[in-house]
């Protein structure tokens, strides 16, 4: 199976809290990579998600370390959703 990882970077105005995690992340943007495995049908291709991990800390923050951590594609869409909300 043909896999591929895309980058995207999500922005958080409010401090959120990933699932799994106890302590909370501050605002700020947060590169995202997505793995993604191609599905072939027919004549046309397309890619379906099968993993995301989230770089922590957010961009531009002054840490020590970088982690990369896995996070549900879902989950990590909702939490941006929830945060863009008025």
């Amino acid at each position: 199976m043909t896999t591929r990882t895309s980058q995207t970077v999500f922005r958080f105005e409010a401090p959120f809290r990933l699932p799994g995690f106890d302590a909370v992340q501050p605002a700020g943007q947060y590169r995202v990579d997505y793995d993604e495995e191609l599905l072939e049908a027919g004549s046309r291709l397309a890619w379906r998600r099968v993993g995301a991990f989230i770089h922590l800390p957010a961009i531009g923050a002054n840490g020590a370390t970088q982690q990369l951590v896995p996070v549900d594609p879902a989950a990590l869409e909702a939490m941006q959703h929830k945060d863009q909300q008025p």
